[in-house]
């Protein structure tokens, strides 16, 4: 999918989303055809789609 903003990410990476960040730090559980399942700390499960929105990678 040539929109797919999140493609590079795979399940067990660790991201936030830019305009959520009192979602906290999520991880990556899926990334299924431009859709990523998200586990975040204060919200839970969350799909994304990455036509929408591109996730920031969180390096620690």
């Amino acid at each position: 999918m040539k929109d797919d903003l999140n493609a590079m990410f795979e399940p067990g990476q660790i991201v936030r989303h830019p305009s959520q960040p009192d979602w906290g730090k999520g991880q990556v559980q899926s990334n299924i055809n431009g859709k990523l399942t998200v586990m975040f700390e204060q919200v839970g499960k969350i799909v994304i789609d990455s036509r929408r929105v591109a996730l920031l990678a969180v390096f620690e």
